[in-house]
C-alpha cells in the first residue's frame, strides 16, 4: 500500500482541496462531525494526536494544554521551528467565524482573491448592526430594514463561496460558536477580539483581522507568533456572590490591559471544577482585555455536560476517548504563574474607562466618592457575549425575584441582552425573562447592542457626567454610548442587577440592606441558579442559512453608488525606496484603542465601505500638541482641523504620513478597519512604544510598517511638526532594526533606531503592498 502521505497527496490533486481536510477522507475511526451543520467535516483527534506525538518527541518535555492544541495544528510539525515568544508558527485552523461588521471587509477581500470557495468550514453571524432603541422585536425589524443591503450581500456571498449564514436575530457570534461549533481541542479563528470565548469549551479560539481569515479560507497556513503560556492556578471554589466574572476581573487587575500580550492564558488546578462551562467561557472571553492571544480551560465533566445538553453527545464521547490530549501534562512549564484562591475571591467591579482598574464591590462606592465619579447609577445592563448564558440569566433573575417579593423594582434603568435565540427562547419558556421585565428590565434583541456602542441612548445628553454598570467586557471612554463622560464599570450580571435595584455604587449586597415596600429592611441572599436548563434548550426560531452544495451560479452584486459597500482596489506596491520626509499626521497621547482609531457605534454602517468609514480615522485619539481629540495641525496650511480631513489633504497632495503612538497602541477590538483606513488615506508607518497583537498583524497585512522605538524614551524626541525619514528598507530583514532620521523645523536632525517583528513572509506583504496582493502574486 502507498504511504499515507502519498495517498493524501493524490487525494489532494484529485479533489482540489488541502491536505488537512483531505485527511478526513481517510479517517475510519469514530467519524464525528464538527457540527450538525457540516456533517462531512470531521473532528480529527487522530491527526491532533499524531502531531502532538511528533512535537513531544522533538521537545522531549511535558506540554501545556496550549502547546498541545496549538502545536497539534501545525502545518509541518516535524520541521516547524518552535520557540515561545520568538518564532512564527504556520498553523491549520479547523474553521473560521466572522461577525457581520468585520465579515463585510473579509468577504470583499475574499472576493478579490478570485478563489471559488472557502477551504475550511466558515460562518457569518449577524449581531453587530442591530441598534438598541426600544426593545428586541422592534429593534430587530428596524435593523433588518436599515441594513437590508448589507445582509443581502453577506447572505449571497456566503451562498456563493460556501459560508454558513446566521441571520440577524440569531444571536451573538461567540454564543452561537459555543452552542454549535466550539469543541475541545479545536483551533478556530474569528474576526472579533472576543473569539477566545470558545476556550470555555477547551478550544483554542483566537481573534484576528479579516485578512487573516481570508488566508485561512483560502487554504493558506495561518501565521501566529509562538505564544508564551501564562498559567492561572485556581484553588478552592466559588460561592456566594462570587462568580466566574470575578476571576477574570481579578486577573485583569493583576496583569493589566497589556500583561497578557503574546501569551495564552491557561487555567488549571482544582478550582476549575467549581466553574460551569459557560462560566469558563466568560473568563476566556474577557481575556481579550489583558491582551492575551487567547485563554483556555482543560477538558472536564462540565464541558461534557454542556456538549450533551447542546445536542453534541457524540463529541463529548469522542473527547472522553482522547481526554489525554485535552489536558496539560503533569509537570509542564508555564512562563508565568498566577494563583487565585476562589474561597477568598470577593465580588469585583472594574472601571471606569479601562477594564483593568479593579475594585471590590464593597469599596467601589467610597472610591467613587473620593475620585469624583458619579455614584448614582443611571443604567444597569446585563448580557453581551461575555455574560448571557442560561446560568447568568438565572442568577440575575434570582436577585430580581427577591426584590419583587419585597415590592421593589430597579431604581436604575435596566436592560437585558440574551446571547442567542436559543437563550432568549429558553429564558422566556422558563420564566426568567418575565421576572427581569417585572423588576423593570427591557429585553433587547439577541445582538451586541450597547456593548459595542449600538445604543440609541435617550436618558442623558452627550457630555453629561454619569455612571453605568454592565456585565460587558470592555469599558473604554465612549465605548457604550459615545459619551466621553459616561463612567462605565464592568462586573457580574448578578451584581449589576443588585446595583440597578439599589441605584447606587455605594450598595454592597453582601452586607447592606434594602427597604421593602412594607418599610421593612431585608438583605439580598446570594443568587443560586441552574447552570443549564433541567429540560432541553428551546432552540427558538430557525435562523441559519445553509450554503448550497454548488454556489457558482449565485450572484453577489455591489452597486457602484452604494454608500454601505465598496469593492476594494489593490493598494500600491512598495516603490523600492526608503520613506523620505514623512509628515506626522498625529502624535497620540496616552491610550489609543481601536475604538479611538476607528470608532464603532454609528460608524458600523460603513464597515463595508472603506472610503466612507475612513472619515472616522483617529477621531478619538488625543493629539499631544493641543490635548484635543480630532484636531491636528495641517503642516501645509498650518490650520487645525479633523484628522481624516487632514489625512485626505495629504493624500491629495502626495504627502505620505506617519502616526506616532504610545504604549499598547491598538488594544481592544480586532477590527482591521483601524489598519485599512490609515493605508487608504496615505499612511505608510505607525511608530509606537508597543502594539497590541491583533492590530500589529492587521497593519502588516495591509502593507503598513508597525514599528517600535528601540528606546521608548525616543517617543519624546519626536514633535508633531517634525518630518521623519525611515531608512534601511532596501535591506529589510527579520530582526534588523530600521533607522529613523528626525528632521526638526530648525534644520537640526536626530537619528534613532526602530524595531519591528516582521518575518520573511511578512516582508513580502510589505513589498507587494498588502498580504492580499502577495496572495495574488503567488497564484499567478
Amino acid at each position: 500500500m502507498a504511504p499515507y502521505s502519498l495517498l493524501v497527496t493524490r487525494l489532494q490533486k484529485a479533489l482540489g482541496v488541502r491536505q488537512y481536510h483531505v485527511a478526513s477522507v481517510l479517517c475510519q475511526r469514530a467519524k464525528v462531525a464538527m457540527s450538525h451543520f457540516e456533517p462531512n467535516d470531521y473532528i480529527r483527534y487522530d491527526l491532533l494526536e499524531k502531531n502532538i506525538d511528533i512535537i513531544r518527541k522533538r521537545l522531549n518535555r511535558p506540554l501545556t494544554l496550549s502547546e498541545k492544541l496549538v502545536y497539534g495544528h501545525l502545518d509541518d510539525p516535524a520541521n516547524q521551528e518552535i520557540e515561545r515568544g520568538k518564532t512564527y508558527l504556520r498553523l491549520r485552523p479547523d474553521r473560521v467565524a466572522m461577525q457581520d461588521a468585520t465579515a463585510q471587509m473579509a468577504m470583499l477581500q475574499f472576493i478579490s482573491s478570485g478563489l471559488p470557495k472557502v477551504a475550511v468550514p466558515s460562518t457569518i453571524h449577524c449581531d453587530h448592526l442591530i441598534e438598541a432603541q426600544v426593545g428586541g422585536e422592534k429593534d430587530l425589524r428596524r435593523a433588518k430594514d436599515i441594513n437590508e443591503e448589507v445582509y443581502k450581500f453577506l447572505a449571497s456571498a456566503g451562498a456563493k463561496y460556501g459560508v454558513g449564514f446566521w441571520r440577524p436575530g440569531s444571536g451573538i457570534i461567540h454564543q452561537i460558536i459555543l452552542e454549535n461549533y466550539a469543541y475541545p481541542g479545536a483551533l478556530l479563528i474569528g474576526t472579533d477580539s472576543h473569539t477566545p470565548n470558545g476556550g470555555g469549551l477547551g478550544a483554542i479560539c483566537i481573534g484576528v483581522g479579516g485578512a487573516d481569515a481570508v488566508d485561512v479560507m483560502a487554504g493558506i497556513p495561518w501565521e501566529l507568533k509562538c505564544p508564551k503560556v501564562i498559567g492561572v492556578k485556581l484553588t478552592g471554589s466559588l460561592s456566594g456572590w462570587s462568580s466566574p466574572k470575578d476571576v477574570i476581573l481579578k486577573v485583569a487587575g493583576i496583569l493589566t490591559v497589556k500583561g497578557g500580550t503574546g501569551a495564552i492564558v491557561e487555567y488549571h488546578g482544582p478550582g476549575v471544577e467549581s466553574i460551569s462551562c459557560t462560566g469558563m467561557a466568560t473568563i476566556c472571553n474577557m481575556g481579550a482585555e489583558i491582551g492575551a492571544t487567547t485563554s483556555v480551560f482543560p477538558y472536564n465533566h462540565r464541558m461534557r455536560t454542556y456538549l450533551t445538553k447542546t445536542g453534541r453527545k457524540e463529541i463529548a464521547s469522542l473527547a472522553e476517548e482522547y481526554k489525554g490530549l485535552l489536558v496539560p501534562d503533569p509537570g509542564c512549564h508555564y512562563d508565568q504563574v498566577i494563583e487565585i484562591n476562589l474561597n477568598e475571591l470577593k465580588p469585583l467591579i472594574n472601571g471606569p474607562f479601562t477594564p483593568d482598574l479593579a475594585h471590590s464591590v464593597a469599596e467601589v462606592g467610597a472610591v467613587a466618592e473620593k475620585e469624583g465619579w458619579p455614584v448614582d447609577i443611571k443604567v444597569g445592563l446585563i448580557g453581551s457575549c461575555t455574560n448571557s448564558s442560561y446560568e447568568d440569566m438565572g442568577r440575575s433573575a434570582a436577585v430580581a425575584k427577591q426584590a419583587l417579593d419585597h415590592g421593589l423594582k430597579c431604581k436604575s434603568q435596566f436592560t437585558i441582552t440574551p446571547g442567542s435565540e436559543q437563550i432568549r427562547a429558553t429564558i422566556e419558556r422558563d420564566g426568567y425573562a418575565q421576572i427581569l421585565r417585572d423588576v423593570g428590565g427591557v429585553v433587547l434583541a439577541n445582538a451586541c447592542g450597547p456593548c459595542i456602542g449600538q445604543w440609541d441612548r435617550k436618558d442623558i445628553k452627550k457630555g453629561d457626567k454619569n455612571t453605568i454598570v454592565t456585565s460587558y467586557n470592555r469599558n473604554f471612554t465612549g465605548r457604550n454610548d459615545a459619551n466621553p463622560e459616561t463612567h462605565a464599570f464592568v462586573t457580574s450580571p448578578e451584581i449589576v442587577t443588585a446595583l440597578a435595584i439599589a441605584g447606587t455604587l455605594k450598595f454592597n449586597p453582601e452586607t447592606d440592606f434594602l427597604t421593602g415596600k412594607d418599610g421593612k429592611k431585608f438583605k439580598l441572599e446570594p443568587p443560586n441558579a441552574d447552570e443549564l436548563p433541567k429540560t432541553n434548550f428551546d432552540p427558538g426560531q430557525d435562523t441559519y442559512q445553509h450554503p448550497p452544495k454548488d454556489g457558482s451560479g449565485q450572484r453577489v452584486d455591489v452597486s457602484p453608488t452604494s454608500q454601505r459597500l465598496q469593492l476594494l482596489d489593490p493598494f500600491d506596491k512598495w516603490d523600492g525606496k526608503d520613506l523620505e520626509d514623512l509628515q506626522i499626521l498625529i502624535k497620540v497621547k496616552g491610550k489609543c484603542t481601536t475604538d479611538h482609531i476607528s470608532a464603532a457605534g454609528p460608524w458600523l454602517k460603513f464597515r463595508g465601505h472603506l472610503d466612507n468609514i475612513s472619515n472616522n480615522l483617529l477621531i478619538g485619539a488625543i493629539n499631544i500638541e493641543n490635548g484635543k481629540a480630532n484636531s491636528v495641525r495641517n503642516a501645509v496650511t498650518q490650520e487645525f482641523g479633523p484628522v481624516p480631513d487632514t489625512a485626505r489633504y495629504y493624500k491629495k497632495h502626495g504627502i505620505r504620513w506617519v502616526v506616532i503612538g504610545d504604549e499598547n497602541y491598538g488594544e481592544g477590538s480586532s477590527r482591521e478597519h483601524a489598519a485599512l483606513e490609515p493605508r487608504h488615506l496615505g499612511g505608510r508607518a505607525i511608530i509606537t512604544k508597543s502594539f497590541a497583537r491583533i492590530h500589529e498583524t492587521n497593519l502588516k497585512k495591509q502593507g503598513l510598517l508597525p514599528l517600535t522605538f528601540a528606546d521608548p524614551a525616543d517617543y519624546n524626541k519626536i514633535h508633531p511638526v517634525d518630518k521623519l525619514t525611515i531608512q534601511g528598507l532596501k535591506d529589510f530583514a527579520p530582526g534588523k532594526p530600521l533607522t529613523c532620521i528626525i528632521k526638526h523645523p530648525n534644520g537640526t536632525q536626530e537619528t534613532i533606531l526602530l524595531n519591528h517583528t516582521f518575518n520573511e513572509g511578512q516582508i513580502e506583504w510589505f513589498r507587494a503592498g498588502s498580504a492580499l496582493n502577495r496572495m495574488k502574486e503567488l497564484q499567478q
